[in-house]
């Protein structure tokens, strides 16, 4: 990918340029999934972790679990978690604010003191379009969504997944930009669009 369209899927609607990575191992829970479904969700957040080099764990020393995703069929089940409201204190008018606007996902994102990732609350309505989808793509693309602070633009003309065969995968130039956003060599939060140039270099370098 070009630096510009690298840049591009971290330039929010406003104009500012954000990115930021997981600083730590994620240290998922999962609710609302059947059992048999369970292993898809477990599976893809394991993949798309090893794809960026961060490890998952079984707790997070800080906050115990630091990845939480919720599957609901309708937002007010959402509202019914106990004690969620504490660790998202606008909870209640982000509901609103969801059905208003039909919203089938949202996430919320929390943030270390060098602006890493720290953890990421995930919320997903199943709603026709993502049954349709299926649970591997659902899967897959929450996990993705979730490994770098896209821009809240990113993906809406295009998505990071294909099929190949009837197999749901990353497309190709998405997996190498996660692979390039990780390395060692480039911090975990930047605010200047140039960063987008050395994401480029390293995703050239790792091909």
């Amino acid at each position: 990918m070009t630096p510009d369209e690298i840049a591009a899927l971290f330039t929010r609607t406003d104009g500012t340029f954000l990115f930021a990575r997981w600083g730590r191992p994620l240290a998922p829970v999962i609710f609302g999934l059947a059992d048999e479904t369970m292993p898809v969700m477990k599976g893809a957040i394991e993949a798309v972790a090893a794809l960026a080099g961060r490890e998952v764990a079984e707790i997070d020393p800080e906050l115990g679990a630091n990845l939480m995703v919720f599957f609901c069929a309708d937002w007010d089940e959402i509202a019914d978690v106990p004690n969620l409201d504490r660790l998202i204190p606008d909870l209640a008018p982000l509901l609103d604010r969801l059905r208003g606007a039909e919203a089938n996902q949202y996430r919320v994102f929390r943030f270390d003191n060098a602006g890493a990732i720290r953890a990421a609350f995930v919320f997903v309505r199943m709603d026709v379009h993502l049954e349709a989808a299926g649970a591997e793509a659902v899967a897959l693309s929450q996990a993705v969504h979730t490994i770098l602070l896209w821009s809240d633009a990113a993906f809406t003309d295009a998505s990071p997944l294909g099929r190949v065969g009837g197999a749901v995968v990353l497309k190709p130039e998405i997996a190498g930009l996660i692979r390039a956003a990780y390395d060692p060599a480039l911090p975990d939060m930047g605010q200047d669009a140039a960063l987008a140039y050395r994401i480029a270099a390293r995703q050239e370098a790792l091909q």
